[in-house]
């Protein structure tokens, strides 16, 4: 399980290689909400988003072969590692659906990544990618499946504990579960985390319903 201490050594370990994102204190009654609202600006991280701090957490966390790294995404995962191998000079794999958006696809293309577009959705570019994992020996840089990306991310919960250090209640987007995982883990029970999904795909509230798994 991720502690707070294994976001800690991320830190350090990420530090010389990204950005500590601004925050920015919206004015009362934003969005129709009585609260104060305090946005961390990821989207300002290269690449942008966050997924360069796990990208990096995880590549650095272990010695690199030389069929260099290796991942699966629908698009920013994917552009995140091959940011982070084009900093640290090595070669980069990335596999991405067909339904991926074209400027997504262009981003990975610009940070020198070999691309292949394969598989009608995530998890078929997934099964392809790890079969060419298996092929090459690369590392696999997983979107949300690893300590090291779980403890990358966190260190987005870090940066914000510092600079709000009043926050009682924090809002995550959630998608495969990484930037959540890791944010709680920072927080633990000291600051109510919450999901938050598009009613459009909610998986994380579906996987909960009675008879589902919680993956």
């Amino acid at each position: 399980m991720t502690s707070p201490r294994d976001i800690l050594e991320a830190e350090q370990r990420i530090r010389p290689y990204i950005r500590n994102t601004p925050v920015v204190e919206l004015e009362p009654g934003a969005f129709g909400v009585e609260a104060l609202l305090t946005l961390k600006l990821e989207s300002l991280q290269h690449a942008g988003s966050f997924k360069p701090r796990g990208a990096f957490n995880r590549i650095l966390s272990h010695q690199v072969p030389a069929a260099g790294v290796i991942a699966a995404s629908g698009g920013n995962h994917g552009a995140a590692v091959a940011y982070a191998a084009q900093q640290l000079g090595l070669r980069a794999e990335i596999f991405v659906p067909t339904v991926s958006t074209p400027p997504k696809v262009e981003k990975i293309r610009s940070y020198g990544a070999d691309l292949y577009i394969g598989g009608a959705n995530y998890a078929e570019a997934l099964e392809l990618c790890l079969q060419r994992q298996q092929e090459t020996g690369a590392l696999w840089v997983s979107a949300y499946e690893s300590p090291e990306t779980l403890a990358g991310q966190g260190t987005v919960g870090k940066e914000f504990d510092e600079q709000a250090p009043d926050l009682d209640t924090v809002l995550v987007a959630v998608g495969g579960g990484g930037l959540i995982g890791g944010i709680a883990a920072w927080f633990q029970d000291n600051v109510q985390v919450i999901a938050v999904e598009p009613e459009s795909c909610p998986s994380l509230y579906e996987s909960q319903k009675p008879g589902d798994r919680l993956m």
